[in-house]
């Protein structure tokens, strides 16, 4: 029995070492362990062994199956080792190799140009209201002063919906409804997209952005609209920046007035880009129309106040020297990766 047993074990080992994969350890621990093994046969025929000898018959097929099992372990460990080896220097990764580039975005010229405006206004107390781009014709028209005749008001230039909705061609309808509420002082701009019945070109667009500012408090003067601009423009164009203004009408203030700065370009004495005067226009502004302020419930003899309206897409236009307003808007990587 001692003999076979030895015989059983030495076949068990060399199977083992020349086992090439997991699997033929799986078969050798099936052919020698498993229920139908050859050490379980051994166990099976113990009823033909002397009942003396049965304890010392079952130490040693138990040994015998202890380093048959030790055996398959560590050639297991071993196998497993060697495939992890594989698969990692399979897997390698070369870590000077150049890595793949992110394509980062870049902030839009009109995100740019508009957060530079609120901040501006914002440090000068101002606060940043929006408005509905969809209006009633009231408060895009009515409550501004502008007449039921007025061009503007043509469908040709106006988008409507029906005959008391259209979408917005100006972004002071906001500050109506600012007006409205009633709560005095008011120090605001209000940003955002705009809608004219315009053919696109070089300097239009059917969809653009329009910075409209209100202020309106007791003892406010044409003094302190030509103060207020100039700071503004000295922040966005730079310290050495003039303003001057020009005579012109708006039916929503009176008096009203065109603003001009100096040439950021040539510092005014004269070039192309101003097309030799010195002088860039920027945005209208004037003192708030006194019916404007009965309409939304304020008393023009207590109080006055000062508007103005300035083109994002101008702003951005200027301050980045770019000559067609059609760049802005075809999201043309080679263009924005500029800013």
């Amino acid at each position: 029995m001692k003999e076979k047993l030895e015989e059983i074990k030495a076949e068990a080992l060399s199977k083992i070492l020349q086992a090439k994969s997991l699997d033929d350890l799986n078969d050798v621990r099936v052919n020698q362990l498993g229920k139908k093994g050859a050490l379980t046969g051994i166990l099976k025929s113990m009823k033909d062994v002397a009942p003396e000898d049965r304890p010392k018959v079952g130490q040693l097929v138990n040994e015998a199956r202890v380093e048959i099992e030790n055996a398959l372990e560590h050639a297991k460990a071993d196998m497993e080792a060697k495939v992890r080896d594989a698969k990692m220097k399979k897997e390698v990764i070369d870590v000077t190799l150049p890595a793949k580039k992110n394509h980062v975005g870049h902030r839009h010229p009109n995100t740019i140009a508009l957060e530079e405006v609120e901040r501006i206004f914002v440090g000068m107390g101002y606060e940043v209201v929006e408005g509905p781009e969809v209006e009633k014709d009231y408060y895009n028209f009515e409550a501004l002063n502008i007449p039921a005749d007025h061009p503007a008001k043509d469908e040709q230039d106006t988008f409507y919906i029906n005959g008391e909705i259209l979408l917005r061609t100006q972004t002071s309808s906001t500050q109506v409804h600012e007006m409205e509420k009633g709560k005095l002082p008011i120090r605001m701009i209000a940003p955002g997209r705009v809608f004219r019945a315009d053919e696109v070109d070089a300097t239009h667009s059917p969809s653009f952005h329009q910075i409209e500012g209100l202020v309106i408090d007791k003892h406010i003067t044409f003094s302190d609209l030509k103060g207020t601009l100039a700071v503004f423009a000295k922040e966005l164009f730079g310290e050495d920046t003039q303003v001057k203004f020009r005579p012109h009408h708006f039916p929503f203030t009176e008096p009203s007035a065109e603003c001009d700065v100096t040439c950021f370009k040539c510092g005014g004495t004269g070039c192309r880009f101003c097309k030799g005067s010195g002088w860039i226009e920027i945005l209208g502004c004037g003192m708030v129309h006194p019916h404007v302020l009965e309409m939304s419930g304020i008393d023009p003899e207590e109080y006055t106040g000062f508007a103005f309206g300035v083109g994002l897409e101008r702003i951005a236009l200027l301050k980045y020297e770019i000559d067609d307003m059609r760049l802005l808007y075809e999201n043309d990587v080679r263009f924005l990766k500029q800013f």
